[in-house]
């Protein structure tokens, strides 16, 4: 089956990722993979303290994928991996890739204006020629329709 990878945060422009990678994957037969990557945490001497931060982050990138999963089965029906991981973000994508041959694309949303994201600037930059998948950016100012005429 052919599974496109999506990286969920908080913007707008992963959304928009999402809602390309769903289409494509419901008109090829394939499936989603939704993950959310929790940034390493700054060190703290205060070792309750760390263990919170940490717990916070991870609760909410484990609430983001829910979410995620549960806007995609609503609109399109299907039911998406979920993964959620620590480190960095580079890093757990290219491991993720690694992992399951099954994953056709990496689908990134890029924001509307400014600066790309991280993942947007390591693998359109740094690493573009390096992964095993193609890499589709999908641009944060396309509108729902676009979406759906493009995908």
């Amino acid at each position: 089956m052919r599974i496109y990878l999506v990286a969920i945060d908080d913007s707008p422009e992963a959304g928009i990722a999402l809602r390309f990678a769903a289409r494509r994957a419901v008109k090829t037969g394939g499936g989603v993979e939704i993950v959310s990557i929790v940034p390493p945490q700054e060190f703290i001497a205060f070792g309750g303290v760390q263990a919170t931060i940490e717990a916070e982050a991870r609760a909410h990138a484990e609430g983001l994928v829910a979410a995620a999963a549960g806007t995609l089965l609503q609109e399109s029906g299907l039911k998406p991996a979920i993964t959620v991981r620590e480190g960095e973000g580079p890093k757990i994508i290219r491991e993720i890739i690694e992992g399951n041959p099954e994953i056709a694309a990496l689908v990134l949303g890029a924001a509307a204006s400014g600066a790309p994201g991280e993942l947007v600037s390591h693998f359109a930059g740094t690493d573009a020629g390096a992964l095993p998948v193609p890499v589709t950016i999908v641009p944060g100012s396309l509108t729902r329709e676009q979406i759906d005429r493009l995908s």
